[in-house]
């Protein structure tokens, strides 16, 4: 297998977030931890470094569980530049979610939605994801044509499996590959739930994320094998897709160190391996090239 250069420029970045704190407050950001990243963040401050890295498509992700957060994203993606496709927010559980979904299809930038995700890690029950009114908004979210992108953690996982299996017609794409404790040095069991759900065809993972739940003490290719490996083994290039989790990455790593760590622990793969994570994963999930929605 080649392990030179990539050939699949221009990259797609599949996760990054902005947020304007005045706004509106990101009420996740506290404690001093994540005070580097308590600050405004805007798609000009990130235009020149995801360029600069080679990147020439990038899906904007939701950040908080505010319905005016959404249109506010689509505006963005609707003034040109880099982003080509957005993961909103929408209430699953409200009684009206698909005229919802409709509507933020038709505000400007609505050709861009591409995903809806909600902060299931947030959620005090493990199982929120199959409660009945859930399972009837992600089946809107199926019918309109979009993609659900799950952001949970370990414990999470098996809920997450059971809703993809309950759920066929609908693509959901995990985040951060489940977050796992990368930190700790531990793959179990987290491997175990990442593997059922990757068993399912209509389930894609997003190589982001992982440099920051290992801190910048433990970011480095060698101590991100473990998890990567597991990964790629579970869903496979076809089903993967690189994403910077830019600004939360810059908690443990630059943007360029994010694709660079990246581009080495995928390194062994082939070319058209490496295309498939790098960018056309993403185009052909998040649609970035037609109508948004599922493949």
């Amino acid at each position: 297998m080649s392990t030179g250069t990539d050939t699949a420029l221009p990259y797609v970045d599949a996760h990054h977030h902005v947020w304007d704190l005045s706004v509106r407050d990101q009420e996740w950001i506290t404690g001093e931890e994540l005070a580097p990243i308590r600050r405004t963040f805007t798609l000009g401050e990130l235009e020149p470094e995801a360029r600069a890295a080679g990147v020439g498509a990038t899906v904007l992700v939701q950040t908080v569980t505010v319905a005016e957060e959404t249109p506010e994203l689509l505006a963005l993606a609707a003034g040109g530049g880099l982003v080509a496709g957005v993961v909103g927010w929408s209430d699953l559980t409200a009684p009206d979610v698909a005229g919802t979904l409709a509507a933020l299809a038709a505000l400007p930038g609505g050709d861009r939605l591409a995903g809806i995700r909600h902060q299931v890690q947030d959620e005090p029950d493990p199982e929120w994801l199959l409660r009945p009114d859930v399972l009837r908004g992600l089946a809107a979210v199926a019918d309109a044509g979009l993609v659900y992108d799950l952001v949970v953690r370990p414990h999470q996982l098996p809920a997450a499996a059971r809703a993809a299996q309950l759920l066929p017609g609908l693509t959901f794409v995990l985040d951060h590959a489940g977050k796992p404790p990368v930190a700790t040095g531990r793959t179990h069991p987290w491997a175990d739930g990442l593997r059922a759900l990757a068993a399912l065809p209509n389930t894609v993972c997003k190589l982001s994320g992982l440099v920051t739940e290992a801190g910048p003490r433990s970011a480095s290719p060698a101590d991100l094998r473990p998890y990567t490996d597991v990964v790629l083994d579970a869903f496979g290039p076809g089903r993967l897709m690189f994403g910077s989790d830019w600004p939360v990455c810059r908690l443990a790593a630059p943007y360029a160190g994010v694709l660079d760590t990246a581009r080495t622990l995928t390194s062994h793969l082939g070319e058209d391996e490496r295309r498939a994570v790098f960018a056309a994963t993403a185009r052909r999930v998040y649609r970035l090239d037609g109508p948004p929605g599922a493949p």
